[in-house]
């Protein structure tokens, strides 16, 4: 899976699409964030990350996620920070950071 979030940061839309369709019915909460800010449902599919992240890494994966949907950018740069630091080989929080940069105000 880790191969397709690579992919889905590099703007690959067949792993876009695979990581989508595989939010369906997965419960790992990478997956579900991932998802989330390409699907439709991202409420929902953000919701079931939060319920199921179990660890310190998830949960901080969600908020950072949940502060970029929010288009909260200073706390999505501090909170990334924090987490890169400990977790540098995190590829969807680090384009996560980079991405609220790129959307408009």
């Amino acid at each position: 899976m880790s191969q397709l979030i690579h992919q889905l940061v590099v703007g690959d839309a067949a792993a876009t699409a695979a990581i989508v369709e595989a939010s369906l019915t997965s419960e790992d909460p990478m997956i579900l964030v991932a998802a989330a800010l390409f699907a439709a449902d991202g409420d929902a599919l953000m919701a079931r990350a939060a319920g199921l992240a179990a660890t310190t890494r998830d949960r901080q994966l969600v908020a950072i996620a949940a502060a970029h949907r929010r288009g909260e950018r200073d706390l999505v740069d501090a909170l990334a920070r924090d987490h890169l630091v400990d977790h540098p080989d995190n590829v969807l929080v680090a384009w996560i950071a980079g991405a609220s940069h790129q959307e408009p105000s």
